[in-house]
């Protein structure tokens, strides 16, 4: 009998903070059965691969690559067009491949400013010549290049085509494990699907959900919240309503509210605007009779609201960015 050919699997790490890497490894014990099914050709920040590697596999060669972070760089985005074209599968692994994620929210600003601020102007910052990065830059003995900054954070998916979407910051173990075991079955639903379930983190969140009205809006700090207790109903903002679970609800399980990793539920067109929808239909609702109702000073509570509701989705909203004028 001929021996079962094992899957060829690739990782890669680009605009993100490396802990999609870690949530691979976070399967235990259960990643020796991936290392069963499944040879691992490229994967840089765990063995010693070269781009040129890659570029010598025949297209389509790879069966499933895990991408994740989002798009910054020339180099990422070359990257995510060599794997796309090596690859017969292609998966967003993790919040930033799947919706630009925290490296999203520079989009509120352009390279010039990113620039500005983060080599010139921080207060950590020594930097007499007033040096930047640059493409290239002559030096003795040749030429040292860097790949191009864009003015844009993009996903995966506005780079490339994208097959399917592992969601979550980083993804939890289970669904990591899950997904890998649906290809090696050869079980995956269509095409562009989200590998995760199709509930919210409210419904697998196991605290006592009364009534929804809320008056007031708390930061974490500025309350102790009852450990029993909806903490959207205790006046601290969840997104757990609009996103889809798959996480355990582990950060509302440490006292800390959602904060919108997993994506938007299934059918939502927007994430963001969502939760902003959901919030809308009950805060204040009980007191916009009262004379005194203000609800500008009510909404001013909100001290972030694009870093409350479009944390991990601002590059995948319909707003994607902040536009300047030239």
């Amino acid at each position: 009998m001929k021996k079962k050919e094992k899957l060829k699997f690739a990782f890669y790490w680009a605009a993100s903070c490396g802990g999609c890497e870690i949530a691979v490894l976070d399967t235990n014990e259960r990643i020796l059965d991936i290392v069963k099914l499944a040879d691992i050709l490229f994967w840089p920040v765990a063995l010693d691969f070269k781009y040129r590697d890659v570029e010598a596999f025949p297209d389509g060669h790879i069966d499933v690559c895990f991408f994740n972070g989002a798009i910054r760089t020339e180099e990422q985005e070359h990257i995510a067009k060599l794997l796309r074209r090596k690859s017969k599968v292609l998966v967003a692994f993790g919040s930033c491949a799947y919706q630009g994620g925290i490296p999203g929210l520079a989009n509120v600003a352009n390279r010039q400013e990113i620039f500005q601020r983060g080599y010139l102007e921080s207060p950590s910052t020594d930097n007499p010549h007033s040096l930047t990065p640059q493409t290239s830059f002559a030096v003795t003995g040749g030429e040292l290049k860097l790949p191009e900054f864009f003015d844009t954070v993009k996903t995966l998916d506005q780079t490339v085509d994208v097959d399917y979407y592992v969601p979550g910051c980083p993804p939890h173990p289970d669904m990591v494990a899950d997904a890998i075991e649906a290809i090696a079955r050869n079980e995956l639903p269509r095409k562009g699907s989200v590998l995760g379930p199709e509930k919210s983190v409210c419904d697998q969140c196991p605290r006592t959900k009364e009534d929804k009205k809320i008056s007031s809006l708390y930061r974490i700090y500025e309350i102790t919240p009852d450990p029993e207790k909806c903490l959207l109903e205790q006046g601290i903002i969840c997104l757990g309503p609009a996103t889809r679970g798959g996480c355990g609800a582990q950060c509302i399980d440490a006292n800390m509210p959602c904060t919108g990793c997993g994506g938007p539920c299934p059918n939502e067109v927007e994430h963001g605007a969502a939760m902003i929808s959901a919030l809308s239909s009950i805060l204040g609702v009980s007191q916009e009779r009262d004379p005194a109702y203000d609800a500008r000073k009510l909404l001013a509570k909100i001290k972030d609201p694009l870093g409350t509701f479009y944390k991990y989705s601002l590059p995948a909203s319909l707003l994607r960015r902040r536009i300047i004028e030239k």
